[in-house]
Parts: C-alpha cells; sequence; structure tokens
C-alpha cells in the first residue's frame, strides 16, 4: 500500500478524504465510497497503487480525444474501483470487482508504454480519481519521457489535486451522464450533485490541461434536450466554444438492461442543439456512421477523416486551416508523428 495523497487526520484515528468531492469521513479500518482508500491506524492508504488490472495500446480517438494530439497512440491503464456506482456501468467488472491486479511500477508503466511504441499514457476505463497517486507518479516520469498523459475521469476531482497534477496532464476527457441532470446522477450513479464537476471543469480550464467533453444521452430517463441545451449553454460560457463535445450512444449494460440503445435521432436532435448554440466541435459517439470527423468551423473544410476510432488523415498545418487559415482547435501537436 502507498499512503494517500490529499486527507487530513482526525481526532479518535479518523481521517478525512479530500482527494474527491464526497470528501469521505472515514473511521480506522474503514475505507471511503470508492473503496479502495482505507484507514489504517489514522492513516490513509491506497489499496490500489500497485493493483493495475488493465493495460491496453489504444488509438488516442478511443478515449475519445480528438482534438488532441490526433493519431497517436496511448497506453491505458486502470486500477479497481471507482468513486460513482453508475448502474449502467460499461466496466463494472473492473470497476465494481476485487481489488486485483498485476503489480506495476509508474516506471514499468512508462517503459510498457514506449515498448508499445504509444505517444503517451492515459488512465482510464475506471476513474483515475481514485488511483490518484500511481496517475501522480507516473505522469511525472512519463513527462521527463517525452509521453504525454490524459485523463478520462467523471469530473469529481477536487481543485487542489488538479492542481498538484496539473503539470503533468496533457489533457483531460470529463465524462457527463445524462447532461449532468441531478436527479439522474442521484438515481443512476448515486452521486449528489453536478455541481463538483462543473467546479473541477473550471479548474482544469484555469490550469490550462486540454478540456474534451462528452455527454452520454441515455434514453427516457437522460434524454432531456433542455438539458443538453443548458450543458451546452454552460460549456460556451466557461470553457470556449471550442471547446470538443462528444455525444454518446447509450447501450444497456450492468443494472440497466430494459432500456434500449439511445436511437440515432435523438443524438442528431442534439447535435443540432449543440452546433446552432455555436459549439465548433461536435461530435457522435458509438455511432460508427463517419459523423467523427472534424471540420474547419470557419469554411466547413474536411480535416480530419476517422474511421472508427483511428484517423486516417490529418490536414491541418500548424494548427490552421489550409483553406482558410483560421486557428483550429488542435492540442499536443508535438506528439503528432508526421509534424
Amino acid at each position: 500500500m502507498r499512503e494517500a495523497m490529499f486527507y487530513e487526520k482526525l481526532e479518535g484515528n479518523e481521517v478525512r478524504c479530500r482527494l474527491c468531492a464526497f470528501n469521505c469521513l472515514i473511521p480506522e479500518g474503514g475505507t471511503g465510497v470508492c473503496g479502495v482508500r482505507e484507514n489504517t491506524g489514522g492513516r490513509l492508504y491506497s489499496l490500489v497503487y500497485d493493483k493495475v488490472n488493465s493495460t491496453t495500446p489504444d488509438p488516442i480517438e478511443k478515449k475519445p480525444a480528438y482534438n488532441f494530439a490526433p493519431g497517436t497512440r496511448t497506453y491505458s491503464i486502470s486500477t479497481p474501483g471507482c468513486n460513482w456506482k453508475c448502474k449502467y456501468c460499461q466496466n463494472w467488472t473492473i470497476s465494481q470487482g476485487q481489488i486485483e491486479g498485476k503489480r506495476l511500477s509508474p516506471e514499468e508503466i512508462v517503459q510498457n508504454a514506449k515498448a508499445h511504441g504509444c505517444q503517451g499514457i492515459s488512465y482510464t476505463y475506471t476513474e483515475p480519481t481514485i488511483f490518484y497517486e500511481l496517475t501522480y507518479d507516473t505522469a511525472k516520469l512519463a513527462h521527463k519521457k517525452g509521453l504525454y498523459n490524459t485523463y478520462v475521469t467523471n469530473g469529481y476531482m477536487n481543485p487542489e489535486p488538479i492542481k498538484e497534477i496539473a503539470p503533468y496532464l496533457d489533457e483531460a476527457t470529463v465524462d457527463f451522464k445524462g447532461s449532468g441532470d441531478k436527479e439522474f446522477l442521484q438515481k443512476f450513479s448515486s452521486v449528489p450533485s453536478p455541481d463538483p464537476i462543473f467546479r473541477a471543469l473550471k479548474e482544469y480550464k484555469r490550469q490550462g490541461v486540454f478540456i474534451e467533453i462528452t455527454d452520454l444521452i441515455v434514453p427516457k430517463i437522460g434524454d432531456s434536450m433542455e438539458k443538453v441545451a443548458e450543458l451546452v449553454e454552460w460549456i460556451i460560457n466557461n470553457l470556449g466554444k471550442e471547446t470538443p463535445l462528444h455525444l454518446l450512444r447509450f447501450f444497456p449494460a450492468y443494472k440497466v438492461k430494459d432500456i434500449p440503445p439511445t436511437p440515432i435521432g435523438t443524438l442528431d436532435t442534439a447535435y443540432s442543439i449543440a452546433t446552432e448554440l455555436g459549439m465548433e466541435y461536435v461530435y457522435l459517439g458509438n455511432v460508427g456512421d463517419g459523423r467523427n470527423n472534424t471540420y474547419c468551423p470557419g469554411c466547413g473544410k474536411l480535416l480530419i477523416e476517422r474511421r472508427g476510432m483511428r484517423t486516417v488523415e490529418n490536414i491541418i498545418g500548424r494548427g490552421k486551416c489550409p483553406e482558410c487559415g483560421i486557428d483550429i482547435n488542435i492540442s499536443g501537436r508535438k506528439w503528432i508523428e508526421k509534424e
């Protein structure tokens, strides 16, 4: 075990975890809501620092991240546990299962990433917040070795941990569920409020971390177009209209198997709302019909063509549209192989 970061010691050997917005009060011998941060003798420890349960070389587009280092490969890792309890979780076997995994040090993770020809490392599949210490130590080393670091996160991390890792974190894909509707999150994810997500996004923005956002549109229970519009307006006003937005199709899984996949027409409506309100980079995910390409928001030129989750052509030159010359919101250019 590794002693946790971001907690305070209290009387009676209790501790208060300050890593995520649950701010768990943990008695001796207990764990937080994530189940993987334990109070032992009045000290908080991570139970998953050396319990890596998934390692996979992926295209960065799979995260999804479309405007960050397109066409590169990233080494995806995860550990058991999550601070959310989503009833529709696609990765529930590793996020809600036993605390088990392969012992891998930060040095070995970085070595493996380079051995697989990856340009970066992504902390994903489960929630990177709950294995923060491993992400932090690995990210620092990865930067020294010329690799980028990305989070795929529910955004429930407190501001101070974000500030601490920001110098080593290049991109964060923040996943909204049901457009951040409070009632939906309470019922289907056991999350009391979406407010900490918005707070975290503002902090990522302040710290210069490149942001992409996903929104899982769930039929019947999380597909309010009014909520989609509210989320889009918040993004535009607080992060900028150039922030990439991925509208994701829901598929039944885990404890929610009686709800059908999201109709394509619902995603089309959400897409129209986002673009009409002014979002410049809107994508449809889990659809597979080519509506995940990047077009110039100025002239409409096809800039990045994707097939499935892979970039097949990228004609952006030095961050500008070759047709009309306007700046394109693309980050991580130094890791794009052709440049």
